[in-house]
């Protein structure tokens, strides 16, 4: 099965960041490189397991009970 590719609107969409900003936040990941692209002719289209490992990789864990605070035991 292949990879399905999304538009920048689809992709900000399954960020959860299309009502807030719209195509924006994508757009600026492909600029800055934080994710990579597909060019189809004049058209930029991002792989569905791109976002996703996006997602996971920027995903944060919650702290665990007894954690360390800055040096000190709780």
């Amino acid at each position: 099965m292949t990879d399905r590719l999304l538009d920048v609107a689809e992709a900000a969409v399954l960020l959860g960041t299309w009502k807030k900003s719209g195509e924006r936040f994508p757009r600026r990941l492909i600029e800055e490189r934080r994710i990579s692209y597909v060019k189809v002719g004049r058209y930029v289209r991002i792989k569905e397991s791109v976002v996703q490992a996006y997602i996971e990789a920027n995903t944060v864990q919650p702290r665990r009970q007894g954690v360390v605070l800055r040096g000190v035991a709780a």
